[in-house]
């Protein structure tokens, strides 16, 4: 708006300039009285026509810098606004979280799932290992006094024995020498002596093991002279309770 009514007040002064040129061109060529005043006025007219338009112009070349202006802050504004950074892009999973709500517990279960399996199977191992020892001395011992007794306390050897038996096995073992080996060593004056010199752990559980016994019997009848015979056996014992007994002996 300034720049308008400057350029109105330089109108009206280059207005009056240009009069008084004319006047003066007037007074300088034509002598006074000689001139029409009619004429001067129309050269007054023309010159004032010719100011407006400048002025006109001027006040246009005015509002054309101001639009041109305003234009420029608008498309300034605009890149400004373009420039401006988007919005953030909506945030993903929070891993941080998700590592520490989940893969942590999940791991720390399954750590601990782990050291359980292991704590049980060192127990598991350690109780075979319990029981292969107890298992193989059971099936040393218990095989001597099954193989071994005296012609004159043969029952009672023999029916004790079978306290050391299960199962089946003990069935057949109380049949047999109540049905053979007792009245035979009675009648012949049997004796039978039987030592282990090797027993070796074929399995060992906690519930059940199976060993190897080398047998080596020496069996007197009457007054002959005695005979040795070297032999093995499958022993396969049961825990029951907590004993060890034999429920299987099977030649190889």
């Amino acid at each position: 708006m300034s720049a308008k009514k400057e350029s109105v007040e330089t109108t009206d002064e280059e207005k009056t300039a240009v009069t008084t040129e004319i006047t003066e061109s007037a007074g300088g060529d034509i002598t006074p009285g000689a001139a029409e005043p009619a004429d001067i006025a129309d050269v007054a007219d023309i010159a004032e026509a010719d100011v407006d338009d400048d002025a006109d112009a001027l006040v246009l070349t005015g509002e054309s810098e101001s639009d041109s202006a305003d234009e420029k802050d608008a498309d300034e504004a605009d890149a400004d606004a373009d420039a401006s950074p988007a919005p953030a892009a909506k945030a993903g999973l929070d891993w941080t979280r998700v590592f520490a709500f989940a893969v942590l517990p999940a791991l720390a279960l399954l750590l601990a799932g782990a050291a359980a399996f292991l704590k049980w199977q060192d127990a598991k191992v350690r109780d075979s290992e319990v029981a292969r020892a107890e298992s193989v001395q059971v099936a040393k011992d218990s095989t001597i006094r099954l193989l071994s007794y005296k012609p004159d306390t043969v029952e009672q050897e023999l029916t004790s024995a079978r306290d050391l038996l299960t199962g089946n096995f003990r069935d057949s073992y109380t049949q047999l020498t109540n049905d053979v080996v007792i009245p035979g060593a009675k009648e012949k004056k049997i004796a039978a002596l039987a030592n282990v010199p090797a027993v070796a752990s074929i399995s060992a559980t906690p519930s059940e093991a199976v060993a190897l016994v080398f047998v080596n019997q020496t069996v007197t009848v009457g007054n002959d002279a005695p005979t040795s015979t070297n032999s093995s056996v499958k022993v396969t014992l049961d825990k029951v309770g907590d004993r060890w007994l034999i429920s299987e002996f099977d030649p190889v």
